[in-house]
């Protein structure tokens, strides 16, 4: 399923599977999980890229060819393809393990072919071996909502009260990883989105509400991952002082002006940005301990124009995915 012009549907093409060339594999993609940042690629919101392209970049997989000088992956192994497809290994940041901050990155389903198909090549370096014991479809979202939700996780730091905007994809992982860390948790959802808010609290979470509501205690830190500027400063006024407010997406509406008073007494705004492999292989490397369930909506590959548009019209309760 290619994107061929921003803003209009994607359309079926067929095309020979892909060659990997050094230190790259091909992946036979068992699912693949359908993220907002594909949205805001499709709608050309992000700086726009040269198409035809293939959105996706919540792949799962087995190898089944693999390239010149990879020796850590095996054919027939199980392994996922997050977002960041690449690095140069060169700059600054990446020489100061800041490799999420890269110069010269790449990454899948926007600046090189995703999982919106039945084949993928990908950076064997860039590719993590996935836990057994758990179908294609489930492990998908771990891909992206997962990671993401792991760093800004890590961003919040050790806040105990913790509030989540937007309770979608990364939030319901974000919450169940929380809870096995031992957190509070508070979620934010749109206004009259009651089975958001009732989906918040079996998952854990001790209190749910509109996101434009007070929580009924001061959070140690927030996490917003809906894409929606305004709620930076609700946020702001729901954190303690020394609060952080983590900005977990891509790309998000613009942030209002806002008092002074709100950003007083040390709280912080700070984002996230992409990932590194050491993310990828902590948070991999705790999946089982952690117990993580996602709740997922499956598409075939022809239905990923229905996914979408059921993702943009808030119909996807936890994560959709595609699976092939």
């Amino acid at each position: 399923m290619m994107l061929v012009e921003y803003g209009r549907p994607l359309v079926m093409r067929e095309r020979s599977p892909p060659v990997p060339r050094a230190g790259e594999i091909r992946v036979r993609i068992g699912a693949c999980g359908v993220c907002r940042t594909d949205l805001h690629v499709v709608d050309g919101e992000l700086p726009k890229v040269p198409l035809p392209l293939v959105p996706g970049h919540e792949i799962v997989g087995l190898i089944e060819e693999i390239g010149s000088g990879v020796t850590r992956l095996e054919l027939g192994q199980r392994v996922g393809i997050p977002w960041l497809g690449h690095t140069c290994q060169q700059c600054a940041y990446c020489l100061s393990g800041r490799e999420n901050l890269c110069d010269r990155p790449l990454f899948t389903g926007y600046t090189r072919d995703g999982g919106y198909a039945t084949h993928a090549v990908a950076d064997a370096r860039y590719a993590f071996a996935l836990p057994d014991g758990k179908p294609d479809p489930s492990l998908a979202p771990l891909l992206c909502a997962g990671l993401i939700g792991w760093r800004s996780l890590r961003m919040a730091g050790d806040a105990k009260c913790l509030g989540l905007y937007g309770f979608g994809a990364a939030a319901h992982i974000v919450a169940q990883v929380a809870k096995w860390e031992g957190r509070r948790i508070f979620a934010f959802t749109r206004g009259g989105d009651t089975d958001s808010q009732t989906f918040a609290l079996r998952l854990g979470a001790e209190w749910a509400g509109a996101s434009d509501q007070e929580p009924p205690e001061p959070l140690d830190a927030a996490i917003v991952y809906a894409p929606v500027g305004t709620l930076v400063p609700q946020a702001l006024k729901a954190v303690r002082k020394g609060g952080r407010v983590v900005c977990a997406g891509i790309h998000m509406s613009n942030i209002p002006s806002f008092p002074y008073r709100l950003l007083w007494e040390e709280r912080q705004v700070v984002s996230v940005a992409n990932l590194t492999r050491d993310d990828g292989e902590g948070f991999f490397r705790l999946v089982p301990q952690m117990g993580i369930e996602t709740k997922v909506s499956t598409y075939p590959l022809a239905e990923a124009n229905r996914a979408l548009a059921d993702l943009r019209q808030g119909r996807v309760l936890g994560a959709a995915v595609l699976s092939m």
